[in-house]
C-alpha cells in the first residue's frame, strides 16, 4: 500500500484513512471569495512546504501567515511572476526536498499558458511528487472565466477538492466535496466545514 501522508488537517486525515497517498496532485478548487486559503495556511503544519504565489505577491502571502490566527508551519514562500512562470514554476518545483508540500496559489495564470507547454509542466510536476514522495497542492479558482486547461488539470490531478461556498440566510455554508481520489477512496458525501480562526467540522444540522 502506497505512504499516507497527513495532511495536517485532522478532521480531513480521519475521512482519508490517514491523509493522503505520497505521490499525490490535488487539485484543490473553490470560489474566490471563500476562506480557502485557511485550510491551505493549516496544510504547512504538516511538513515543510514550498509556497508559491502567482498574484499575492511574497510579503502578502508572509504577512498572511503571520496574521492567522491557526496552526501553520515555517513555509517557504516565493512569488511566481515575469515573462516565463512555468519556467521559474519548473525551476522552484525541482528544489523540493524529499517528502515535502507544494503549494501553487493560484493555478490559473500557469492554466491559460500554451496547452502543451502546460501540459508537460503538469506530468514533469507528477513525476517530481512520485520521487520525492511528496504532496502538491494545486489551489483553482472557480470563475465565469474558467482557464482553458482546466479540464487538464482535473485530468491529470490523483485527487479533486471542491469547496463549495453559499450563504443560507444569516449563514456562511462551506461543504467540501472529493469526488475523484485515485489511490484512495472518494468521498460519497460532502464535509460541512467551519472556516473561521482553524478548519473544524460542521456539526449544526440542516433544517429542511
Amino acid at each position: 500500500m502506497t505512504d499516507r501522508l497527513p495532511t495536517g488537517v485532522d478532521v480531513l486525515d480521519r475521512r482519508f484513512d490517514g491523509g493522503l497517498p505520497a505521490g499525490s496532485v490535488v487539485q484543490f478548487a473553490a470560489d474566490p471569495a471563500s476562506q480557502s486559503e485557511l485550510l491551505l495556511y493549516e496544510l504547512t503544519a504538516a511538513r515543510g512546504t514550498l509556497y508559491l504565489s502567482t498574484l499575492r505577491s511574497q510579503t502578502a502571502v508572509t504577512d498572511a501567515f503571520d496574521a492567522t490566527g491557526t496552526r501553520v508551519g515555517n513555509p517557504t514562500v516565493r512569488e511566481i511572476d515575469g515573462d516565463a512562470p512555468l519556467d521559474a514554476a519548473n525551476r522552484l518545483v525541482g528544489t523540493l526536498p524529499e517528502g515535502a508540500n507544494l503549494v501553487i496559489d493560484v493555478l490559473d495564470p500557469l492554466e491559460r499558458l500554451d496547452g502543451g507547454r502546460y501540459r508537460r509542466f503538469l506530468n514533469e510536476l507528477q513525476t517530481t511528487m512520485v520521487n520525492t514522495n511528496s504532496v502538491a497542492f494545486l489551489h483553482c479558482m472557480k470563475s465565469e472565466d474558467t482557464p482553458e486547461n482546466r479540464a487538464v488539470t482535473e485530468h491529470v490531478a490523483d485527487v479533486v477538492w471542491d469547496l463549495r461556498t453559499t450563504v443560507r440566510g444569516t449563514d456562511v455554508v462551506n461543504q467540501l466535496a472529493v469526488p475523484k481520489f485515485r489511490g484512495g477512496r472518494a468521498l460519497d458525501e460532502t464535509i460541512k466545514l467551519k472556516l473561521e480562526e482553524s478548519v473544524t467540522i460542521d456539526t449544526s444540522r440542516d433544517i429542511a
